[in-house]
């Protein structure tokens, strides 16, 4: 076999941004992650939405919410 083909190999911690905290190994030092099986709805069985960067508020706020629609279209009398 050849020898020094293979990338360095060394422990890793993987963080979440809900608090958790994991132990592995990998080729890159210290992963920090958004979602993970501790925080994720499906995992968890909650139905709740996963937010990224303010998307879901970001569409609401420029479509307006679902229940926010207008019962009769605006027509002009000019």
């Amino acid at each position: 076999m050849k020898e020094n083909i293979h990338p360095n190999y060394v422990d890793t911690t993987i963080t979440c941004s809900c608090g958790a905290v994991y132990n592995t190994r990998s080729t890159s030092k210290d992963i920090k992650i958004g979602i993970c099986a501790a925080c994720h709805p499906f995992y968890t069985g909650e139905q709740r939405l996963v937010d990224t960067a303010g998307r879901v508020d970001k569409f609401a706020k420029r479509y307006g919410a679902s229940s926010l629609r207008r019962s009769k279209p605006k027509l002009s009398a000019k």
